[in-house]
């Protein structure tokens, strides 16, 4: 007897062998049969999706839970343009703060709305002793008021209390780490609106690092979510590589440098595990610090990297060597330099080619890197709506020559490369739905189309946000398509987005979420 059998809808499989079906069997959570297999089969409970569309769960392979977590319960300036509103917010938040000297956090900034970066000396007047810290929306910095800078060390760089990246990092770590508990309910929090969004699978792009960690012991937080019922999507977690340190194993085993016990990518199970190493060797262009190779139009510098490339290099190779999948964060197409001739060199000294190395965002890929990437077997894990929302901004910085390289599509496919959606949620909107929209027409929120010629189909766009997606977890076995055998990972839409138009995909209606076939919302 079946579990469940969901009938009368139109099932995109995204399985070439069985591609579209209209009734599917459950059983134990998983996916038993399609169609004809399953119909005449008795079921503990038939459920008529009544002509809906239904789809393999979202998977976006790239979402920051905590951060998202916490900034939904953080004051926000976000669409202030005045700084007189910005301050006036920062004073509130402070005034609720009753403990004396307490840090005050504040989220939504971002320089661009306002015209130029808010300064230490603008947040001590409304700071009333607090320790200020407003973090940038793109995590790669942040600014604070004088009771944080008079912390630093001397020698930390900081432009009137805006501190970039690592900079940034040395002003965290001031901070106690969150608790456990605080970590486990934030994560739920942003657990549940990726559910309200059809995502039922993702991967947490950093824990216990210095940029973008919460504590040293962060995977206990989400080992103590799922304990709580508090984890109703399956998470795969990157690392920080900045927590590798050096290890004596054998010399046999050929590790410089490892976690404790040699903990790498694949130790979990289908609800809670460990994937990739996360490198980061540059910043992000909403804070002009992606590493490019040629100025930023109307600037005279071209970002920055996270350390010396022989530094990241080495960091690289290493973690190749200790077996672990490689999450590298490159944006800018210098930092994709540094990357792929890392991963050439570490291909070179011990060759694993079903590693499924990543190279997170590729913002701006050059025509002479695309070969690169393929024939390094890298996949390219891109967020479509930092253009959408964006992308107006990204083009000018760009100029005309560039534009077109950013976030690409049609050009990693052409190439085969596996290109796989995400979102960097909280950084921007992390719906799956509107970034397929954008994949396709390529067009940002002002209607400006950017690199028209990297559109790819709705197909296609699917493709990334499903099956892509679970081949860049190794999640293959068990996601990524409506497939007997695999988890019963489903999302039900309002509408079939290869049949709307295009402009209508991003408003489709997410009528439901499956996990393990079971519908959820994330409540406990």
């Amino acid at each position: 007897m079946l579990s469940t059998r969901l009938t009368n809808a139109r099932f995109l499989t995204m399985d070439p062998g069985h591609p579209v079906a209209h009734d599917l069997g459950i059983w134990r959570g998983r996916i038993v049969g399609l169609d004809e297999a399953v119909t005449s089969l008795p079921a503990r409970e038939v459920i008529d999706l009544q002509g809906a569309t239904v789809l393999p769960g979202f998977i976006d392979a790239h979402v920051h839970l905590a951060w998202t977590g916490f900034k939904q319960n953080t004051p926000s300036i976000a669409g202030c343009t005045r700084i007189d509103d910005v301050l006036a917010i920062v004073e509130e938040a402070v005034t609720r703060k009753g403990s004396p000297g307490a840090w005050v956090s504040i989220a939504g900034y971002d320089q661009r709305t306002l015209g130029r970066h808010l300064t230490a000396a603008e947040l001590d007047k409304v700071s009333h002793g607090h320790k200020v810290f407003m973090l940038h929306d793109s995590g790669h910095g942040c600014v604070v008021n004088s009771a944080v800078l008079d912390l630093l060390p001397a020698d930390i760089p900081h432009e009137n209390g805006f501190l970039a990246e690592g900079a940034m990092g040395a002003a965290r770590a001031l901070r106690l780490p969150h608790s456990q508990e605080e970590l486990a309910e934030a994560i739920g929090r942003a657990a549940r609106t990726c559910l309200a969004e059809g995502v039922t699978a993702c991967a947490e792009a950093g824990i216990g690092g210095t940029l973008l960690g919460h504590s040293p012991v962060e995977l206990g937080a989400y080992q103590l979510a799922g304990e709580s019922g508090l984890l109703p999507l399956r998470v795969q977690l990157m690392v920080s590589a900045d927590r590798l340190h050096p290890v004596a194993a054998h010399e046999a085993d050929g590790i410089p440098r490892a976690l404790d016990l040699g903990l790498r990518t694949g130790f979990g199970n289908d609800r809670l595990s460990v994937g990739a190493l996360k490198i980061f060797t540059d910043g992000g262009m909403m804070a002009r610090t992606a590493a490019l190779s040629s100025p930023y139009e109307g600037l005279d510098h071209t970002g920055q990297l996270q350390d010396d490339p022989d530094v990241l290099a080495d960091m690289i190779v290493d973690g190749h060597l200790a077996g672990w999948q490689l999450a590298v964060h490159a944006i800018g197409d210098r930092a994709a330099d540094i990357a792929l001739d890392a991963l050439e060199r570490a291909q070179r000294l011990r060759p694993r080619p079903g590693a499924r190395h990543r190279i997170e965002h590729a913002g701006l890929i050059r025509p002479d890197q695309l070969p690169r990437f393929a024939q390094l077997g890298i996949s390219a894990v891109v967020q479509p709506n930092f253009l959408r929302y964006f992308g107006d901004d990204y083009a000018a910085i760009m100029g005309e020559e560039r534009a077109p390289w950013l976030y690409r599509g049609r050009a990693f496919l052409d190439h085969g490369i596996t290109l796989v959606g995400s979102s960097d949620r909280p950084v921007t909107d992390g719906s799956p739905l509107r970034a397929i929209q954008f994949m396709v027409e390529r067009a940002s929120e002002s209607g400006q189309v950017i690199g028209p010629d990297e559109g790819i189909t709705v197909d296609e766009a699917l493709r990334a946000y499903t099956v892509a997606g679970a081949f860049a977890c190794h999640w293959e076995d068990s996601l990524g398509s409506l497939t007997p055998g695999k988890l019963a990972d489903l999302v039900v839409l309002g509408d079939d987005p290869r049949r709307v138009d295009t402009s209508r995909i991003g408003d489709i209606e997410v009528v439901a979420t499956y996990v393990d076939g079971r519908e959820t919302d994330g409540s406990a």
